[in-house]
């Protein structure tokens, strides 16, 4: 609206000067080279504004032909980039469809029109990766990792490739400098985190760890843990060479996460050996309330060294009375016990377990049998049940069971990978189907005696029937595992019961060695 009021007002100014002019027509004479020229006013203006136009006109001729091969050059570059871009478009979407020569055939097309294009080189790797071209990929890939835009984006493809053919060396040195150009990077952060941890470069870890902290990678939960998981690796890496400033990184372990077992352990045996008891014992308790295990106990009981085997056991029943009802507070106390040859403390500690118990149970079953009674049969079925019992729980970590815990798993290389449960054997029903295999499999028959061999046959089938009998009634007042096909059943050197065929189908010999004989469950301790 206020333009055409302007307009109006324009028109109406330009009418007035026009009619001022023609009730003033006036006279204009020029006089040039012996030329004169005659003319009113308005001839001479309506002829000065048509050369003006004339001359504007001309001008704008000639600045067309001087820009016009530009023009044309800009068109056809934005002719190519329309293809360009259509041809990226489309061949993108031909990766992302899994569609091999389409996209190989738009990324043809995206290198011809638009091959300095930053999405141009991403199609062409991704096509070449998806045709299975490794080493064009690479090569693409490096060529991006040469340009600052498009830098990040070739060093994670190098990384990638990398990692595809198991090139550790040239993964990390991709990710190193990823992370170098954008210590912010995630992926970069974290791919040069495990890969210090890896090679048990636990300082170089902490120093990753602690600029991922300050980039916001990581939650400070994340951090404390992982902080204390490397600083027990380094107390552990120190403690041959500097007792001193192991027992220094442990103690921090412990104090950054309480519950932490390796690192409690560690402290406590640690600051034991330098006289700091008092110190000791409360890493110990508060890491026991958190996380009962049998290294802590182990520690515990042990904390000084000329204490005798009921100090011992007393200062063990103090602990398990801080995690009540626990399954390794009972079994702490047991192992106490039988070393002080307290068997009925021992017993005690033991009954809540029988209903259902582990190998270990079943051991310290079988040593308290021996130790306290004699009884070497006792002995031998609480044996025979540990082969049968579940498994109780281990360091495990990837399928890899350690007999002590270690800071990286020996298969992937992630950092506390290892963790304190009870590892899976075997699926639930192949335990199963194995007990009916072994149901259904004959009883193995003894060599015949040189009386049997004189009876004949027919003496030996008439007593078969009773010794089965007899052989039932024995399997039958032996004690078994309350559910055994619930539990998966390790391997473990075999032990025979009482009066069983040996491994060649000949009984154990009655005079064999005690040595021999009775000793066997200490190879389980």
């Amino acid at each position: 609206m206020i333009r055409i009021v302007l307009f109006l007002a324009i028109v109406c100014l330009i009418a007035l000067g026009v009619g001022w002019l023609a009730d003033r027509p006036g006279e204009v004479a020029i006089t040039w080279l012996g030329l004169r020229i005659e003319t009113s006013v308005m001839v001479l203006i309506a002829a000065a504004a048509l050369l003006a136009a004339l001359l504007m006109l001309l001008f704008a001729l000639l600045r067309f032909l001087l820009r016009s091969p530009h023009r044309m050059a800009r068109a056809l570059r934005n002719r190519r980039g329309r293809h360009g871009g259509l041809a990226i478009t489309r061949g993108l979407i031909a990766v992302g469809a899994g569609d091999r020569p389409s996209a190989l055939r738009f990324a043809q097309q995206a290198k011809r029109h638009a091959a300095e294009e930053p999405l141009a080189l991403l199609l062409e790797a991704q096509a070449a990766q998806l045709g299975g071209d490794r080493e064009n990929a690479e090569r693409v890939f490096r060529a991006m990792a040469q340009r600052a835009d498009t830098r990040l984006l070739g060093l994670r493809g190098l990384y990638i490739e990398a990692q595809r053919r198991a090139d550790s060396t040239a993964a990390r040195h991709a990710a190193e400098a990823a992370a170098k150009s954008a210590p912010a990077l995630p992926w970069a952060g974290q791919a040069v985190f495990e890969f210090r941890c890896r090679a048990a470069d636990w300082e170089g870890a902490l120093e990753i760890l602690e600029a991922n902290l300050r980039n916001g990678l990581v939650d400070k939960e994340t951090y404390r843990r992982a902080r204390a998981v490397l600083t027990t690796a380094r107390a552990i890496a120190a403690e041959d060479r500097d007792p001193g400033v192991a027992k220094m990184l442990a103690a921090e372990a412990a104090g950054l996460a309480p519950g932490f077992v390796p690192a409690a352990a560690l402290a406590g045996r640690l600051l034991a050996d330098a006289g700091e008891i008092r110190r000791a014992r409360k890493i110990l308790e508060a890491a026991w309330r958190n996380h009962p295990h049998p290294d802590l106990a182990e520690t515990y009981a042990h904390l000084r060294i000329a204490d005798s085997a009921r100090d011992r056991l007393a200062r063990v029943q103090a602990l398990a009375r801080q995690a009540e009802g626990h399954i390794e507070s009972s079994l702490a106390v047991a192992r106490a016990a039988l070393d002080a040859r307290e068997f009925a403390t021992a017993r005690t500690a033991l009954e809540p377990l029988l209903d259902a118990p582990t190998q270990r149970v079943a051991l310290l079953m079988a040593e308290l049998e021996e130790l306290e009674h004699g009884d070497v049969g006792r002995a031998r079925q609480w044996m025979a049940r540990a082969l049968r019992a579940a498994r109780d729980p281990a360091w495990t970590a990837d399928g890899i069971v350690s007999e002590k815990w270690l800071p990286v798993s020996p298969v992937s290389g992630r950092l506390d990978a290892f963790e304190w449960k009870v590892p899976v054997t075997e699926l639930p029903g192949a335990e199963a189907a194995r007990e009916r295999t072994i149901e259904a499999a004959p009883a193995p028959v003894p060599p015949a005696t040189p009386a049997e061999a004189q009876a004949g046959p027919d003496a030996r089938a008439a007593e078969a029937p009773a010794a089965a009998a007899a052989q039932d009634a024995d399997a039958s007042s032996a004690p078994r595992p309350s559910s055994p096909a619930a539990k998966p059943r390790p391997v473990i050197p075999l032990v025979h019961a009482p009066d069983d065929p040996g491994p060649e189908g000949e009984p154990i010999p009655a005079d064999e060695p005690e040595t021999e004989r009775h000793e066997s469950w200490r190879l389980f301790r």
